[in-house]
């Protein structure tokens, strides 16, 4: 008997539906995963199975109960980590795994979850203080506490670099019972061959039901036919790129560099961040830095932007010193943040305006400028309706746009697809394979190792320090296997010893 039967099951918000019409077994002892971009639908319907949402039509049985009206019952059988995990993060780790403990009636024996966590060591550190990959980690283990029957993860990989997404899934493996069902939900499509059986949502409909080796055996292959039953990738030539003017100030020489940074360090007490990080990017490259959570990649990132004061060394945008001339430096730089940035409450015009004025644009040419920007990045539609309203690839969109609206020489793209779905991030690396082609310098952070196929030169950081520079075909042979993720994990297993 499948541990979840849904029949017909729809759901609306307003004038959107969420989940249109879906039919789904999922299977007991099976870890099945729930595939798809930010707004498929994935997070309503792990909700609406556990009973936090009510549908508007269809069925779901969840372990023989209804969810909505047996939820007590259902609750003591089941382990939910949502999306935003609640840890509690002025709480130690080993308070927050006491607190989750108690609320589930289990007894104080974490010696095993420790171990296996490898959090052994940090037993009274802050969770707050945890890298990403380690808050995961704890919060994975306060969900198994007490053997659930059924295993709900709502996105945990996300933001997690692929050593740590490998010791999730190990860590779910080997800890829970031969009886138990898991349902992992991610927008990583590489990470579909890792679950016996890959569940792909699209705009609230399930487009693939199987085993992920039956759709296709590799995960490029994989991602080009999802790609294909999405509705594919119309590979045309890139208008952002075509109507961009490079605006650098002085012309330099091939052999010179537009970004450098120069023995950048942070250092917090004894600890250091960053450690001796020094690299040039010539125009038109695209320079990325990979490396775990933790590692340092944001704190160099806000050094090399000029939001954060090195300890020693300094970084040099178009020539000129970060330290001793902020504004001018920053006037070269366009810069997309992690996580959305813009301001929500105004709307897609306003913000291009506001970013307009930001950057020094006149007001006699900011009409006509942000006229431009709507027309090349096609928000003719969305122009007037809110930031925080639009779905998260028109944010990503949104937030480019706002970073391109003064032609800048460089771009700073801090993880610019997580989130969005795989059609998205074609296009947008589209966009920037196109712009550096055009002269623009690009130093960009991933998660997606596919996309750090697209850089000409990577950077790969472990605890503060570039551990290899090179091309990806040098860091894959250096490394001795073929793909990116296998060379990322053996580059930093390697440094570890």
């Amino acid at each position: 008997m499948p541990t979840v039967t849904i029949k017909n099951l729809t759901k609306d918000f307003g004038s959107t539906t969420a989940i249109n019409d879906l039919s789904l077994e999922i299977e007991k002892g099976k870890i099945t995963g729930l595939i798809g971009a930010d707004g498929a639908g994935k997070t309503t319907l792990i909700r609406l199975i556990i009973g936090l949402l009510l549908p508007k039509s269809g069925s779901i049985d969840v372990l023989g109960l209804n969810p909505f009206t047996q939820k007590p019952q259902l609750v003591s059988k089941i382990g939910y980590m949502p999306q935003k995990f609640g840890l509690y993060e002025d709480l130690t780790v080993i308070e927050n795994l006491r607190l989750y403990a108690d609320l589930k009636n289990q007894p104080y024996e974490f010696d095993k979850m420790l171990e296996f966590t490898s959090l052994s060591p940090f037993q009274d550190r802050l969770a707050g203080a945890l890298s990403g990959g380690m808050k995961q980690k704890l919060g994975l283990a306060c969900t198994l506490l007490g053997t659930p029957e059924f295993l709900l993860l709502d996105e945990p990989s996300v933001g997690v670099d692929p050593i740590s997404r490998r010791d999730l899934m190990k860590m779910v493996r080997d800890m829970i019972s031969p009886e138990t069902t898991v349902l992992w939900s991610t927008a990583y499509l590489d990470e579909a061959h890792s679950f016996d059986t890959a569940v792909v949502l699209d705009k609230g409909k399930v487009i693939y039901n199987g085993k992920p080796h039956d759709l296709e055996e590799s995960p490029k292959e994989f991602e080009d036919k999802v790609i294909e039953l999405m509705g594919g990738y119309k590979n045309e030539p890139s208008k952002i790129a075509e109507n961009y003017v490079y605006s650098g100030e002085f012309d330099l020489e091939a052999e010179q560099c537009t970004v450098v940074a120069d023995n950048l360090e942070k250092k917090y007490g004894n600890f250091y961040a960053v450690k001796n990080n020094s690299f040039c990017i010539k125009r038109g490259e695209i320079f990325g830095l990979l490396g775990p959570n933790g590692a340092g990649k944001s704190t160099s990132f806000k050094m090399m932007c000029g939001l954060s004061k090195p300890t020693s060394g300094t970084a040099k945008i178009m020539g000129i010193d970060i330290l001793k001339n902020p504004a001018k430096a920053r006037s070269n730089l366009g810069y997309m943040a992690q996580k959305f940035s813009l301001y929500g409450a105004l709307t897609v015009r306003q913000n291009l305006e506001f970013f307009a004025a930001a950057y020094g644009i006149g007001l006699f040419d900011r009409k006509k400028r942000v006229d431009e920007i709507i027309e090349v990045f096609d928000f003719q539609d969305v122009q007037n309706q809110k930031s925080e309203d639009l779905p998260l690839g028109f944010k990503q969109r949104l937030s480019l746009a706002c970073a391109l609206i003064h032609n800048p020489p460089i771009l700073f793209l801090d993880e610019p697809t997580s989130g969005v779905d795989v059609i998205a991030r074609r296009e947008f690396w589209n966009h920037i394979t196109s712009l550096a082609k055009k002269g623009v310098t690009i130093l960009v952070t991933t998660h997606f190792m596919d996309e750090a196929e697209f850089c000409d030169r990577i950077s790969l950081f472990y605890k503060g320090e570039a551990i290899a520079v090179g091309s990806p075909a040098e860091l894959k042979q250096k490394a001795g296997v073929s793909d990116m993720e296998n060379a990322f994990i053996n580059l930093i297993k390697e440094s570890g010893k």
